[in-house]
């Protein structure tokens, strides 16, 4: 489910060193399977354990995971980086805002899961996002562009070189095409 590198978890058995005997870590996900979800990582003492709560055992110590967040939690990664600018921890959960779908789910599911966990996480840096209103019978997907997007002079080379070519590429023999159907009106919610 959760795989920590072995510099993370060398990491936090020097910072469970200075904690009370039998701390482990948590791994949580606050609002999971929503749009303003966000992954954490906290001290877990022994008397903070709950009945439900998933065990991983690692190098030195144990992550806690509660069974909410558990399943968006799955290919969870967390990290512990040097670089120039020093060493950071991090954690990435690409199905903290939408659970993993399967391979069988219906394209609706399918298609829904990438818009909200890899095409959305880019928009984001600009403000924006996108909703799929539907696909057609004729394999169109239908999206509707939000926040920043909306009204954005780049949204259609967001849409076509950026969103409908990822989508294609994922979705071959299913999807036709993708079509924006926003009425964009430009606004200090965009860029210009």
């Amino acid at each position: 489910m959760i795989t920590i590198s072995e510099t993370a978890q060398a990491h936090f058995v020097t910072l469970l060193a200075d904690q009370p005997d039998g701390t482990h870590i948590r791994v949580f996900v606050i609002s999971p399977g929503t749009a303003t979800a966000e992954c954490g990582v906290s001290y877990c003492p022994p008397d903070a354990v709950e009945a439900d709560d998933m065990e991983f055992e690692f190098n030195g110590f144990n992550a806690m995971v509660d069974e909410k967040s558990a399943p968006f939690l799955e290919d969870a990664t967390i990290d512990f980086v040097t670089d120039q600018l020093g060493s950071q921890l991090t954690l990435k959960a690409p199905n903290a805002k939408m659970r993993k779908v399967s391979s069988d789910a219906s394209l609706n599911e399918r298609i829904e899961y990438v818009i909200q966990s890899e095409i959305n996480p880019q928009l984001a840096s600009h403000g924006g996002n996108i909703v799929l209103i539907e696909v057609t019978e004729e394999g169109t997907a239908v999206l509707q562009f939000g926040g920043g997007c909306n009204g954005c002079s780049m949204v259609d080379v967001t849409l076509k070189d950026g969103i409908e070519k990822q989508l294609l590429e994922m979705f071959p023999g299913e999807l036709t095409g993708v079509k924006d159907v926003t009425e964009h009106q430009a606004g200090d919610h965009s860029y210009q």
